[in-house]
C-alpha cells in the first residue's frame, strides 16, 4: 500500500514528515506502556504487522531484556514465554547474530532459527502463522541499545527505501525507549531511597526478632515479589543462630499480605535438619550476592543439600542471595525464593543490595537492645543474689581470717592461688571442714579478670537431690510441681563471672554427669526447657572428702573428678599449723569484740598454750566459734574459756604443761570429730536443727550432721552411744 503511494504521489519530504511526527509524538514521553502504545499505533499506519517486541541490551552487548511487546489477536496467539522481561544472556539465541551483523534485516522464522531449534521464545512462531519477520536495531549515539522486531502472518514487501526509513525509525525508537528507561532508574532509585528511609525510621524502633523478622520482609515486599523469606545470622561467641523462614501470602494479590507460618527460629521443617553444617557448606555461594533461577539454581541445588532441600520440599526454582555482613565476628544472609522460575530480575537482586546497609543496622540495633536486656538481666538477678548473701553474712556471720598467719602450708596456699587466679581453668580447693575453702574460692575469684562480675556459690549438700538440678540449671515454669515461675538456675547467673561449687563430693551420680557436660562443652537446658542456654563460668570446686577415694568407692565420676582436679589446692588443717593460732586469734578477738560490742580482753599465756596444743577438728571455723563464746561470757580482764561446755581447754586438760599435753595420746580424726559433736550436742541440750541446735554451732547442714552422727554411732539424746 505505501509503495503504491510513493508511485503515485512522489514526495521527497514524505519520510521526513513522518519521522516528525512520530518524534513529536514519542519525544515527551515517559511512561512505557504508553510510548508502545503510540510507537505501535503509528508504526501499523505505514507497515503491516502482527507483533511487535523490543529488546534492550546491556552496554556489553552480553545480555538482552524484553522492554516491550504486543500483538493482535491476543485470543490466537498464546503469550510468549515468561522471563523474557529480565536480563538473560545474549549467547545461545539468535539475537547473537543480529548482534553481530546490526542492520535491518528480513527473513522468516525458518531462517532466523536455523540453528536456534530448541530456543523458546520463538519456536512456536510456525504455529501461530508467522512467515515473515524483520529486525530493525536501535543505535544510541553510534552504539546499538537494542532491536525492533516485526512478525507479520503475510509478506510485507519492504522495499530498500523502507529499510532506510525503519532504520530512522529504530534511531528515533533507541532515543525514546532510553530515556524511559532513565527515567525509570531514576524512580526506581527514589522508591528505593524512600523505602531506605522508611525501612530505617521503622526497623530503628524495633525490639524484638519476630516483629522485626516481619518488619523486614514486609519492606522488602513493597518491592520485590517472593513466596519465601529467610533470614540468618551467626555471631561469634552465639553457638545458637538466629533463623527465620516464612511462607509469603500473596492473598489478595497486597504488597503488605501477612506472613505464614512464621517462627524466627529454625521453622518450616528445617528443624529437623543441621542446618548449621548445611550453611557452612554453602558458605562460598552465601559471600556475595547472587541471582539463582531454573537450571542454575537446579545444578546449586544437586551441589548443596540445603539448597536440594527447598527445591524437593517446597518447589523452589529460583533464590536471591544477599550477603548483609561477612566479617570475622560472624555472617548474615538473607535469601528470597520462589517457585517461579522467572521470579526475580536482576534489578531486584540491585534493589536488595542496596537495602542490605539498612537491614544491617536493624539487626545490630535488635543486637544491641537485647544485649542491654540481658546485661539488665542479669544485673538485677545479681543484685538480687548478692542482697541475698549480704543478709545472710549479716545473720551468720563470715570466716574471715583464712589468710591470717605467716605458716609455710598458708604461704603454699596463696603462691597457688596467685599462679592459677589470672586464668580460666578450674580449681579443686581440698581441705577439712572450717579450713576456710570458700575464702580461697572467694580470693581466687577477687584476684582474676573476672572479679567485677559475682561469685555464684550453691553448697552441694545443703539441698536434697530433686532441687539441686533446678539450683544449678534453672527451671521453666511447670517443670514440676511447686514451679510456679522460670527461675534462672546458678549456672546462667555465673555468666561470665565464677561459680563456686562447695562440698562436690556430696553431689548424686545423675548430676555429676550433667556437670560434666557443663564443664566439657560450656552448655545445659533449664528442667522443663528445650532451648540450649551457654555458660561462660568459671568453676571452682571444693570438697572435705578424699575424692580419688570416692572414685574408687564407685561414689564419684573419674571423668569428672579429672575435669575438676586440673589444679588442686590442699588446705592444711589447724593442727597442722599451730604457728597461726596466736595470729588468728588476735584478729577474731578484734572483729568480734567490735561486733559484738564488748571491750577486747587478752589471752592468759597458759590458755594461748591450751589453745595451741588443741587438735582443733572444726579448724578455723571452730576456733572462731569458742572466741565468740568466751567474748560473751567474759567479764574481767581476761577471756574465760573454762565456764562454757565445749571448751577446748576442758578438752586439752588446761592447767596440765604443754609437755604433757604433748604426751597425750593422738586420737584419730574419726574420734576427733565424734567427740566433737558430742560436746556440740551437749552444749545444745542434744538438738540438732535451729536456731539453738548443734548444726547451725559446728555450721554445717542440719541433714549433713544427722548423717555424720549416725555414721559415727551418735544417738540424739545426748551422751548415749550407739
Amino acid at each position: 500500500m505505501r509503495k503504491l503511494k510513493h508511485a503515485l504521489h512522489p514526495m521527497p519530504t514524505t519520510d521526513e514528515t513522518l519521522l516528525l511526527h512520530l518524534n513529536e509524538a514519542i519525544a515527551t514521553i515517559r511512561d512505557k506502556d504508553q510510548l508502545f502504545k503510540v510507537v505501535t499505533t503509528k508504526l501499523r499506519l505505514i507497515f503491516p504487522f502482527d507483533l511487535i517486541g523490543i529488546n534492550v541490551f546491556d552496554e556489553t552487548l552480553q545480555y538482552k531484556r524484553l522492554f516491550l511487546r504486543d500483538y493482535y489477536g491476543a485470543d490466537e496467539a498464546p503469550a510468549l514465554p515468561d522471563g523474557l522481561e529480565q536480563f538473560s544472556p545474549v549467547a545461545g539465541t539468535p539475537l547473537e547474530v543480529l548482534v553481530a551483523d546490526p542492520r535491518v534485516r528480513q527473513f522468516t522464522p525458518r531462517e532466523y532459527m536455523a540453528n536456534y531449534p530448541n530456543y523458546a521464545p520463538y519456536n512456536k512462531f510456525e504455529k501461530l502463522g508467522v512467515t515473515h519477520l524483520t529486525a530493525v536495531p536501535l543505535h544510541l549515539g553510534g552504539r546499538l541499545a537494542g532491536f525492533l522486531t516485526l512478525a507479520s502472518r503475510r509478506n510485507p514487501n519492504l522495499t530498500p527505501a523502507d529499510e532506510k526509513l525503519l532504520e530512522k525509525i529504530g534511531s528515533l525508537i533507541a532515543v525514546a525507549v532510553t530515556n524511559t528507561l532513565a527515567f525509570e532508574e531514576v524512580a526506581r532509585r527514589e522508591q528505593e531511597r524512600s523505602l531506605q528511609l522508611n525501612i530505617t525510621n521503622a526497623l530503628l524502633s524495633i525490639k524484638q526478632r519476630e516483629p522485626l523478622f516481619r518488619a523486614v520482609a514486609g519492606a522488602l515486599s513493597q518491592v520485590v515479589r517472593f513466596d519465601y523469606f529467610g533470614l540468618r545470622v551467626q555471631r561469634a561467641g552465639r553457638q545458637e543462630p538466629f533463623e527465620g523462614f516464612a511462607e509469603f501470602s500473596r492473598s489478595g494479590d497486597g504488597p503488605d499480605a501477612p506472613l505464614l507460618a512464621l517462627d524466627p527460629n529454625r521453622q518450616n521443617g528445617l528443624n529437623q535438619l543441621d542446618t548449621s553444617a548445611m550453611y557452612q557448606q554453602l558458605n562460598d555461594l552465601l559471600k556475595v550476592p547472587g541471582l539463582y533461577a531454573a537450571d542454575d539454581f537446579r545444578a546449586q541445588a544437586q551441589r548443596y543439600p540445603l539448597l536440594r532441600h527447598v527445591y524437593e520440599e517446597y518447589g523452589t526454582r529460583a533464590m536471591l542471595i544477599v550477603p548483609i555482613w561477612q566479617r570475622a565476628d560472624g555472617a548474615a544472609v538473607l535469601m528470597l525464593a520462589s517457585p517461579n522460575p522467572t521470579a526475580f530480575r536482576r534489578e531486584d537482586l540491585a534493589t536488595v543490595v542496596a537495602l542490605a546497609p539498612q537491614i544491617a543496622l536493624a539487626l545490630e540495633n535488635l543486637f544491641a537492645f537485647e544485649q542491654i536486656e540481658e546485661l539488665k538481666a542479669q544485673v538485677e538477678q545479681e543484685r538480687t543474689y548478692l542482697v541475698d548473701e549480704i543478709n545472710t553474712s549479716a545473720r551468720f556471720g563470715d570466716n574471715s581470717g583464712t589468710f591470717i598467719g605467716n605458716s609455710p602450708a598458708l604461704q603454699l596456699v596463696e603462691r597457688r592461688i596467685g599462679l592459677v587466679a589470672p586464668t580460666d581453668t578450674t580449681v579443686l580447693i581440698s581441705g577439712e571442714t572450717g579450713t576456710g575453702k570458700e575464702l580461697v574460692a572467694r580470693e581466687l575469684h577477687n584476684a582474676s579478670p573476672r572479679h567485677a562480675r559475682a561469685l555464684i556459690k550453691l553448697n552441694c549438700a545443703a539441698l536434697p537431690a530433686q532441687l539441686i538440678e533446678s539450683e544449678l540449671f534453672g527451671h521453666e515454669k511447670g517443670a514440676f510441681t511447686g514451679a510456679v515461675e522460670r527461675r534462672i538456675g546458678k549456672f546462667e547467673l555465673a555468666n561470665g563471672g565464677s561459680i563456686f561449687l562447695d562440698e562436690i563430693g556430696e553431689l548424686p551420680l545423675d548430676l555429676q554427669a550433667k556437670l560434666l557436660r557443663v564443664l566439657q562443652e560450656r552448655e545445659f537446658e533449664r528442667l522443663g526447657g528445650t532451648k540450649v542456654l551457654h555458660s561462660d563460668a568459671r568453676v571452682i570446686a571444693a570438697t572435705n572428702r578424699v575424692l580419688a577415694d570416692e572414685v574408687a568407692a564407685g561414689r564419684f565420676r573419674a571423668d569428672l573428678y579429672y575435669r575438676l582436679n586440673v589444679f588442686p589446692i590442699e588446705l592444711a588443717p589447724l593442727r597442722e599449723r599451730r604457728e597461726d593460732v596466736e595470729p588468728l586469734l588476735r584478729h577474731f578477738i578484734q572483729r568480734l569484740s567490735k561486733r559484738l560490742g564488748k571491750p577486747i580482753r587478752q589471752v592468759r599465756p597458759t590458755d594461748l598454750a591450751a589453745l595451741q596444743a588443741y587438735g582443733w577438728p572444726g579448724n578455723i571455723r571452730e576456733l572462731e566459734h569458742v572466741l565468740e563464746q568466751a567474748i560473751i561470757v567474759s567479764q574481767g580482764t581476761f577471756l574465760e574459756f573454762a565456764g562454757f561446755a565445749g571448751s577446748p581447754l576442758m578438752l586439752a586438760a588446761t592447767a596440765a604443761p604443754s609437755a604433757r599435753l604433748a604426751a597425750a595420746p593422738i586420737k584419730t580424726l574419726r574420734e576427733q570429730e565424734r567427740d566433737h559433736i558430742l560436746v556440740a550436742l551437749q552444749h545444745t541440750g542434744g538438738r540438732v536443727s535451729g536456731a539453738q541446735g548443734a548444726a547451725l554451732l559446728l555450721d554445717i547442714n542440719p541433714k549433713t550432721l544427722e548423717a555424720r552422727m549416725k555414721k559415727l554411732g551418735i544417738r540424739r539424746t545426748v551422751g548415749v552411744e550407739g
